[in-house]
């Protein structure tokens, strides 16, 4: 059984950094993607970031710059650095896994297989 589990979350202020990290349990992949979805009350789900098995990786336009999607393979942990955080990047903040090779077409905007729970973001002004 695939499980998802984020950390990291927390609350910060306007200009601060946080880390959050996603750990597979069950889950492996040759030519998939993982990826970084937030969703803030009363708005649609939105991709923030993404990676792929081949190391390619994709940013939310309005996010590049600020946001980094990196992996470690050898702790099956996926990680999102965040810097320079905003009151607008409050949100919960989920992890996604798909081991399809489908998912690097559109990888924001993929319907992915496995999710995690989430993990709160509040970033104070």
């Amino acid at each position: 059984q695939v499980q998802l589990v984020e950390s990291g979350g927390g609350s910060v202020q306007a200009g601060g950094s946080l880390r959050l990290s996603c750990v597979t349990y069950g889950y492996t992949s040759s030519r998939g993607c993982m990826a970084w979805f937030r969703q803030a009350p009363g708005l649609e789900r939105e991709g923030v970031a993404s990676i792929d098995d081949f190391l390619r990786t994709s940013y939310a336009d309005s996010l590049k710059g600020r946001f980094t999607i990196s992996q470690d393979n050898a702790k099956n942990t996926l990680y999102l650095q965040m810097n320079s955080l905003k009151p607008e990047d409050t949100a919960m903040y989920y992890c996604a896994a798909d081991p399809r090779l489908v998912c690097s077409i559109n990888p924001l905007k993929y319907d992915y297989n496995y999710w995690g729970q989430g993990t709160q973001v509040t970033v104070s002004s």
